[in-house]
């Protein structure tokens, strides 16, 4: 039997639904392992790969070519499906981030070694017998690694990585410091664009939501001094520079409330490395400086655009 073969068999046996037993879902599996035409299971191995990694394998060793903007389909129909049946986990770190990776479970892998030897259908027993708890180990491990945000009273949890720990901070300590009793009624996501999203308020004030893709990282709006907060969060790209004050002036053409433009970063350091980048008239926040801000803004001390 070929090995795309054996792990229609092994899936089966796992009692994986149809969809996930694929020729692609199989593929991906002996990436994960590994294993090669001619090799024996007893080699599986689970090295961090990430979904490139998996493509160039495929491509290698099973002569079959998926062209790189098909990670996406890859992600969805095989490695979300995977991670949830706990026979693969994540590293955790941001989907966005060149080092995310994907690995097999211990579990999976000492269930594949035994694939085709005396010890198989022992091993599957033993596997399905704490496939749940598995489920709920490798689960709860996930949820450990998200950071959890209270936003407008209401509790969040953002995916883990450097630059939602950066927009945490801005909800956290720059809202109450310097947009105090403001409403947050956007705020992005590395992995769920949208996390929250008042389409009515921001229709209210004006926004044109089509355009959402532009929107910066955390928006607030006070109320009481009718002003908007754009706050991009920066820790590799994007600060609130001139392009980018003209692309969100083009999207809030309808917009009457007053304009605050904040470019946030983790630390001094990355600040520096942005620094000629940022518009004039805006305004400049530091996590690890927290009380402080730095205003590129002439005589005007944290207020609106004219």
């Amino acid at each position: 039997m070929s090995k795309i073969g054996d792990v229609k068999s092994i899936l089966q046996i796992l009692q994986v639904p149809p969809n996930q037993q694929s020729d692609l879902c199989c593929l991906v599996l002996l990436a994960m392992a590994s294993i090669k035409e001619k090799n024996s299971w007893k080699q599986v191995q689970n090295n961090w790969i990430r979904i490139h990694d998996v493509i160039q394998f495929i491509k290698e060793n099973y002569n079959v070519t998926y062209a790189e903007n098909s990670r996406e389909t890859i992600r969805k129909q095989a490695m979300h499906n995977f991670r949830n049946a706990a026979f693969i986990e994540d590293n955790g770190v941001a989907t966005n981030s060149p080092n995310y990776r994907y690995r097999l479970t211990n579990e999976m892998v000492e269930l594949l070694h035994t694939f085709g030897s005396s010890d198989w259908l022992g091993s599957v027993k033993t596997f399905q017998e704490s496939h749940e708890s598995l489920i709920s180990l490798y689960s709860s491990k996930r949820n450990l690694e998200k950071l959890p945000v209270k936003i407008n009273d209401s509790l969040f949890t953002l995916s883990p990585g450097r630059h939602n720990q950066l927009q945490k901070a801005i909800i956290e300590e720059f809202a109450p410091r310097f947009a105090p009793n403001s409403e947050c009624i956007y705020v992005g996501d590395t992995t769920k664009k949208d996390l929250v999203r008042n389409d009515q308020k921001l229709r209210k004030l004006g926004f044109d939501i089509s355009v959402h893709s532009k929107m910066p990282d955390v928006v607030f709006y006070s109320s009481k001094k009718d002003w908007l907060y754009f706050v991009e969060a920066v820790t590799s790209v994007g600060p609130i520079s001139p392009k980018r004050v003209k692309e969100i002036e083009e999207m809030t053409t309808k917009v009457k409330a007053g304009k605050i433009y904040v470019t946030a970063f983790m630390d001094f350091k990355t600040f520096k490395k942005f620094s000629e980048q940022i518009a004039w008239e805006t305004e400049v926040w530091i996590a690890d400086m927290p009380d402080h801000m730095i205003h590129l803004n002439g005589d005007k001390f944290l207020g609106p655009r004219t």
